[in-house]
């Protein structure tokens, strides 16, 4: 309607009848917007090429029967944690990781729990205040951004929420910067992505590895490590940044194998 409008107020001796005739208004079909259900923020990326796993609750598994099997220390020491680190727990949820994260980094290393919830943030902050966990920061994220502060970072740990980012290639072009460099600011021989999730369909909360790992490359990260943990709930990668980030508009998608 708005091309009407405009032919209207530049020859206004056109008529009605006239414009019904040159532009058939009953005919015309709005053209689908591909970007309206995005988020504007992330609409310079490409769009995610696979189904995305609708939110879920935040309580993964009872804490006790993920502590029986050993999982948040297995997966800490096989991601190189050590004291004096700064991390990152994206999705913090109700804080499984966060509390033992700050146990195994101590009193001089740092942990930043993120979640996008505002409620869960609140509990999440309610728990820290009670367990004491001075070396802990809250902080609320947004679904296309970690909002992280830059080079800060030498593990970021992403555990069974991967498959619920709406736009990865936002997300993780965001994420990189927030990783610690080496002393000369060049490269990322010390900072690393650690992923934790399910190699299942996204309908049931997972992603396939292969997925997983060309949605990383898309933005300029190297696999490092693999290994499928199925009594810890499911496989674990180490990611690290490689060269510079490519352009929002030089990013290739991956195509979806479903």
């Amino acid at each position: 309607m708005s091309m009407i409008k405009s032919n209207l107020f530049a020859f206004p001796f056109l008529t009605i009848a006239a414009l019904a005739v040159t532009v058939p208004v009953a005919g015309c079909k709005r053209i689908p917007d591909e970007d309206a259900n995005r988020l504007e923020t992330a609409r310079a990326y490409p769009p995610a090429s696979r189904p995305v796993s609708d939110l879920a609750g935040n309580q993964w598994s009872t804490e006790t029967a993920r502590d029986k099997r050993g999982e948040a220390e297995e997966i800490m020491k096989a991601a190189g944690l050590s004291p004096g680190m700064t991390v990152a727990d994206i999705g913090a949820g109700e804080g499984y990781y966060t509390v033992r994260l700050a146990d195994r980094v101590g009193e001089d290393g740092r942990v930043l729990a993120q979640d996008i919830d505002e409620d869960v943030i609140k509990r999440l902050a309610d728990r820290v205040s009670r367990d004491k966990l001075d070396n802990v920061s809250i902080k609320l994220g947004a679904p296309d951004d970690p909002r992280l502060p830059e080079d800060s970072f030498d593990r970021i740990f992403l555990v069974h929420m991967y498959h619920e980012v709406r736009e990865p290639y936002a997300f993780l072009s965001r994420l990189r910067p927030s990783i610690r460099r080496d002393q000369d600011g060049d490269s990322y021989d010390g900072g690393e992505v650690i992923v934790v999730d399910v190699d299942r369909p996204f309908v049931q909360h997972g992603i396939p590895p292969k997925q997983l790992f060309c949605e990383f490359e898309a933005v300029g990260y190297q696999l490092i490590g693999y290994m499928e943990r199925p009594e810890l709930g499911g496989y674990f990668a180490r990611f690290r940044p490689v060269g510079k980030s490519p352009l929002p508009g030089k990013i290739k998608p991956c195509e979806f194998k479903g």
